[in-house]
């Protein structure tokens, strides 16, 4: 086998095709993101009926991205199985500390191992790729102990391939902007609950309906009594969305000033308090916080925790 590094594209096709032939039947663990998508993709190809394509439903998937993921299963003729997972009403997991997404991704590896073992399907595989190596992904952890598959590291997929690769393929997912789940919008420590996820789902909605595309909303809770002057805010918990959106976006705010209002209504209408709009702009990962002090032996662990 040629060096990785030398490696064509098209060599690397064709050792992810000999990986999915060499499991025999898999589910994949589908979240309508480039990376499962193009492994559903070629899965589907080559297993055929021996391949089950399985999304997980739950309040930290955003309702946007449900959508896009059903519509490009439905596009490809893949039977898509939806199952709904509690990830989001375990303490573990609400507590929203560096392993959050080792608790996600154990609940939904248990219950694809069930399915498995149900349907007689020989292996569970996922979308990691060979970026996602250099980077703290707790979810990964939990892959390993179930022995779930990663085919396009396998075959030395890195993600510009793998966007290559699925727009040779057709899949809308190609060019999508990199998303991740909506727990990410809340700060390290900061308890994540289904309702707080529905509200920053239908935040996210809203300013996309105005036309953005990049963007995130930042979830922040100032503790009761904290605006001890205010004395509405000093009898609850007072909320306050951070709007990041990409910097070339910004200048639409300057080109239409009613932007800001629009925003704020409708934010204010679900319960946030206060409205920011952060003027350095979408950046990965800036949800979290503390994770020096939680996990200082490993140097990647503080770069962005799953989150997006």
């Amino acid at each position: 086998m040629p060096a990785q590094a030398n490696l064509t594209l098209d060599e690397k096709e064709q050792l992810l095709l000999t990986a999915l032939n060499e499991a025999g039947s898999v589910i994949v663990a589908y979240s309508g993101g480039v990376d499962s998508s193009l492994l559903a993709y070629y899965a589907c190809q080559t297993l055929g009926e021996k391949a089950k394509i399985v999304i997980a439903v739950s309040p930290s998937l955003a309702t946007d991205e449900l959508q896009a993921a059903r519509a490009q299963a439905e596009q490809f003729g893949w039977s898509l199985l939806e199952i709904h997972t509690d990830e989001v009403e375990k303490p573990e997991y609400q507590r929203n500390d560096a392993m959050r997404c080792y608790f996600c991704k154990s609940t939904l590896f248990e219950e694809l191992d069930r399915i498995s073992a149900r349907l007689g399907i020989s292996s569970v595989a996922y979308g990691a790729n060979v970026d996602d190596l250099g980077d703290f992904r707790p979810g990964h952890k939990a892959a390993r102990e179930h022995k779930v598959l990663s085919p396009l590291q396998s075959a030395h997929l890195l993600k510009t391939e793998i966007r290559e690769l699925a727009r040779r393929a057709g899949l809308p997912s190609w060019d999508r902007p990199q998303a991740a789940c909506l727990s990410s919008r809340f700060p390290t420590f900061e308890i994540v609950t289904a309702p707080a996820l529905s509200r920053v789902d239908a935040a996210e909605k809203f300013v996309r309906s105005l036309g953005f595309q990049q963007l995130r909303v930042r979830n922040h809770t100032i503790a009761k009594g904290v605006l001890s002057a205010d004395a509405e805010s000093a009898e609850a918990d007072v909320l306050l969305a951070r709007l990041e959106v990409e910097r070339s976006e910004m200048a639409r705010f300057s080109r239409d000033p009613n932007l800001f209002a629009k925003i704020d209504e409708y934010f204010r209408s679900i319960g946030y308090r206060f409205v920011t709009l952060d003027m350095g702009g979408y950046k990965q990962g800036s949800g979290n916080i503390a994770l020096s002090k939680t996990i200082p032996e490993t140097p990647a662990a503080s770069k962005n925790n799953g989150q997006a």
